[in-house]
């Protein structure tokens, strides 16, 4: 299953547009900082990731302040011709 929270500090957000199917996207930049068991010992984790929401999260999610500290989920994906993964966020609320 490919299910992910993450509570994260928007840092980037560019403007609001509109997919060619005519959703609204907000591409957006998410860091977190959070202490995590691994191996029975702690570690400090830091996470920068891309992010997008579509459609009614899209433009709630414009409506948040950069520094806004919210706990996301959704999914990951690789987008065609790109190497890297974005987070798809189809949920977020106030942590």
């Amino acid at each position: 299953m490919n299910h992910v929270v993450l509570t994260a500090v928007i840092v980037e957000a560019k403007p609001l547009r509109f997919t060619p199917a005519g959703l609204p996207a907000l591409d957006v930049r998410l860091e977190a900082e959070s202490q995590v068991q691994e191996a029975g010992q702690n570690r400090q984790v830091q996470v920068a990731i891309r992010a997008i929401a579509l459609g009614a999260q899209a433009e709630r999610l414009a409506r948040q302040s950069l520094g806004s500290v919210l706990k996301f989920t959704g999914f990951l994906a690789t987008p065609r011709n790109v190497k890297t993964v974005v987070f798809h966020i189809q949920e977020f609320q106030q942590d």
